[in-house]
């Protein structure tokens, strides 16, 4: 599908019923994302705990997490974000949040979903208050990270991750919300 054969998409905040949409989303693009250089099983463990429905159900539940999803018409998921306290290996601003996850499905992506999606969060994020916003941002994945430099953020940091036995290496995005 190219970008100019997409179909209008709705952006609305996703609810506790979203749980196995926002699960699928995350496995499929996770794993899209990350099969070329994670293994493989390690990555289908990865998948298996942290894009659970009940993982998903449990964050919908809490209100310090807000989830934004992009959708068909016909309610089909293509994308979301995930806004939550800051877990980064720095210390974060007081105050601040993270955008922990910012994901559309391949084949959907450059038309304007992600811009949508962040500028909802970003939005959020400066009503609850927020000094400014964090994210990790996969080293190699460079598109995104330019992506990122368009709406202000900058590396401040890095850290480390496990996928199975194999350590990746994230860098560490900050944005002044002021």
């Amino acid at each position: 599908m190219t970008t100019a054969t997409l179909p209008e998409t709705i952006l609305r905040r996703a609810a506790p019923q979203d749980a196995p949409k926002l699960a699928l989303l995350g496995a499929t693009t996770f794993l899209t994302a990350f099969a070329a250089d994670h293994p493989g099983q390690a990555l289908v463990d990865h998948c298996a705990h942290e894009h659970s429905v009940k993982r998903y159900a449990d964050w919908l539940a809490n209100p310090d997490y807000a989830f934004w999803m992009i959708e068909t018409p016909l309610g089909a998921p293509l994308g979301y974000a995930m806004l939550c306290p800051p877990e980064i290996d720095i210390t974060p601003d007081p105050g601040a949040l993270e955008l922990k996850r910012i994901y559309t499905l391949p084949g959907w992506q450059g038309a304007g979903m992600g811009r949508r999606l962040i500028e909802a969060v970003i939005a959020e994020a400066k009503a609850r208050g927020a000094p400014s916003l964090y994210l990790c941002v996969y080293t190699v994945n460079v598109a995104a990270q330019r992506f990122y430099a368009r709406f202000g953020f900058e590396k401040v940091g890095q850290q480390k991750f496990m996928t199975g036995d194999v350590p990746f290496t994230d860098w560490i995005l900050r944005k002044p919300l002021g």
